[in-house]
């Protein structure tokens, strides 16, 4: 915000020159009003870095407003820090919608009354300085809440943090345990990156993710001829750890047979091939992974007890998304940041409304079904702006909000009370989702504009 001796920049953008007069004599106390009509004059103020506002009208572009539709969305990709309001004189219901989705933060219609656009003019300035402050701060924060690649400032990651950097600098075995889709792969990782270990391998194995035929060869390795189709000896994964570090992925999937290989690996610290006659001193530090009750399957006899005793020296516990809520939006803004510069498409941002749905979903599929769902956001969303109507269904209908079931105590209720309740409820969504544009907000509910003013007068909104 410029010092309160200095005036706003905001370029008006019109072909109706009285228009322009009568809005830059309505702004002059707090604005510098600069009248673009013309496509240089227009690409000029947008490469301006001390411009703040545009005001479009609509109708100047093109043959009808939806022309100007479409140069508001191009302008809000090329700036998006800069306040946008759009005027109109049509009266299509659909054109608030469309200037919302555009990134258009409001929209008035002719004509326009200069002192009303004058003070939401400076009410949207306001709130955009302290948006762009809370995402520097929120970008603080996330630095502060990372380690290693993992991301979370909850009380239950500083867990995980500690107990990374307690076994780091050893080389005991870890069993990583958690459900799957929280990072456990990310934890392994950590570990080896503030290690002793860092500059040597990392060999990374899904025990899942091969039948048992296969899975034997893969870690252990073959010589040549030791069956059909081994043309050449090829070294196994432990081979390849050698000096490093050998991550097992769902360790609870191996067979018992080669539960009993594995054994004789950590006991002997050697290796031998499949069809090979020698045994091969390795050394390697074991970190393994499941989603599994281990103990459980030691007591049912699907896991060799002592098999267990030699990987679990050190467990560590990754809790699921659902215990640590308070994580998600770093999360989020991490995977827009992400998939917006990978895609490139310009900085999104998520409306209140949706950070509270995202937090009160349970996230069966964790980290990695959360990272899916801001993929697909970013993806499938226009403008820049992502509200509730972009969200996957089964989000919508699973959020707390949507399952509260209406309780009616023994004493009664007051009905007119609750009606108002729900009135404000329905009134607080549709102005989130419109950024507080009350004629986007009455069009998404129905209503008429006198409707909308006396309801928002009646509640105070």
């Amino acid at each position: 915000m410029p010092p309160s001796s200095e005036r706003y920049s905001i370029a008006i953008i019109t072909l109706e020159e009285e228009m322009f007069r009568e809005m830059r004599r309505a702004l002059a106390p707090s604005f510098r009003a600069t009248l673009a009509s013309t496509e240089s004059q227009i690409k000029t103020l947008i490469d301006d870095p001390d411009l703040h506002g545009i005001v479009l009208d609509l109708e100047s572009i093109g043959d009808q407003a939806v022309d100007g539709i479409e140069v508001l969305q191009e302008m809000r990709r090329l700036r998006d820090d800069l306040i946008m309001v759009a005027i109109t004189g049509s009266t299509s219901s659909e054109l608030p919608l469309m200037a919302s989705r555009a990134g258009a933060d409001h929209l008035f219609y002719k004509p326009v009354d200069g002192s009303e656009l004058r003070s939401l003019l400076l009410e949207t300035l306001g709130k955009r300085a302290l948006q762009f402050e809370g995402q520097w701060l929120l970008q603080q924060v996330e630095d502060k809440a990372a380690f290693s690649g993992l991301i979370g400032g909850s009380e239950a990651m500083r867990k995980v943090y500690q107990a990374i950097e307690a076994v780091a600098g050893s080389n005991a075995s870890v069993v990583i345990r958690g459900e799957s889709g929280v990072g456990k792969e990310l934890v392994a990782r950590a570990i080896v990156e503030t290690g002793s270990r860092v500059d040597k391998p990392f060999v990374c194995l899904n025990c899942s993710a091969l039948p048992e035929t296969l899975m034997e060869s893969e870690l252990f390795g073959y010589e040549k001829g030791a069956f059909t189709g081994a043309d050449s000896a090829k070294p196994g994964m432990i081979e390849l750890a050698h000096t490093g570090t050998l991550f097992l992925d769902e360790i609870s999937t191996l067979d018992h047979g080669l539960q009993s290989k594995l054994l004789r690996v950590l006991q002997e610290r050697s290796v031998q091939r499949l069809g090979g006659r020698t045994s091969k001193k390795i050394d390697f530090r074991l970190i393994t992974a499941s989603n599994d009750d281990l103990e459980d399957m030691v007591r049912k006899g699907r896991f060799r007890e002592d098999l267990f005793y030699r990987i679990n020296v050190v467990p560590i516990v990754v809790p699921p998304l659902r215990e640590r809520a308070s994580d998600i939006p770093l999360l989020v803004e991490h995977f827009l940041r992400l998939y917006c510069t990978a895609n490139q498409k310009p900085a999104k941002q998520l409306q209140p409304e949706v950070v509270e749905i995202l937090e009160s979903y349970p996230w069966p599929g964790n980290v990695r079904e959360l990272e899916n769902v801001v993929q697909r956001l970013v993806l499938m969303s226009d403008g820049p702006v992502i509200a509730a109507q972009h969200l996957p269904q089964q989000l919508l209908t699973s959020s707390a909000a949507s399952q509260e079931a209406i309780l009616i105590p023994e004493e009664g209720v007051d009905f007119d009370a609750e009606m108002q309740k729900i009135e404000i409820a329905y009134l607080n969504a549709a102005l989130r989702r419109t950024n507080g544009n009350k004629s986007a907000a009455a069009h998404l509910l129905g209503l008429d504009r006198q409707r909308m003013k006396y309801l928002c007068r009646k509640l105070n909104l």
